[in-house]
């Protein structure tokens, strides 16, 4: 029988209160507080704590402290990538994020998905995530938020509080809640 960690990864359902995710929870949270404690010109040890906490962290890639998120190892980062404060990235499926991505501030990305027709499975704590696909050279306004299972194309850029809950094709400037393509760029 797979573990909660296991439905997890696999977009099953699972449960979130599942000892083990608790724990690797806690240790991000942990890791987590290092870094937004961290003093404005400590840059080699932020580096340090994200190279711990991230699946992977591209160089000249930069998170402005406070950051958030729930398990860290699903989270890829490439190259000269920016995070703006308070970024918040609830990670229960992978979040692959590309090269040169310029993320505002506030922006979350969203992978956790709820049980909307059993009120019975939310209540008992089940729920599944679908992983948040960002290409190369994507620019998040501040306050944008992504939701699960989406993938925003290169060089796309989506406009300030914006809720993305669709596919944003490549080269296309999007924005709204819902978000939906304004023009092509």
């Amino acid at each position: 029988m797979a573990t909660d960690k296991q439905r997890m990864l696999r977009g099953d359902l699972y449960r979130d209160n599942d000892p083990e995710l608790v724990a690797e929870r806690r240790t991000c949270r942990t890791l987590i507080a290092r870094y937004n404690d961290t003093a404005p010109d400590a840059d080699t040890e932020r580096r340090e704590i994200l190279d711990r906490l991230l699946g992977s962290c591209g160089a000249d890639t930069v998170i402005m402290p406070p950051f958030r998120c729930d398990y860290g190892y699903t989270i890829q980062l490439g190259a000269n990538t920016f995070l703006n404060y308070d970024a918040v990235i609830l990670d229960c499926a992978p979040v692959t994020i590309g090269n040169d991505v310029s993320i505002g501030p506030r922006v979350q990305i969203l992978t956790p998905l709820h049980p909307m027709e059993d009120h019975e499975l939310r209540r008992r704590r089940w729920e599944s995530a679908a992983p948040v696909t960002i290409g190369d050279n994507v620019w998040l306004g501040g306050g944008v938020v992504v939701c699960a299972g989406v993938t925003i194309g290169e060089n796309a850029v989506v406009g300030a509080g914006s809720v993305v809950t669709r596919d944003i094709p490549p080269q296309v400037f999007a924005a709204g809640n819902p978000c939906r393509v304004i023009r092509e760029l």
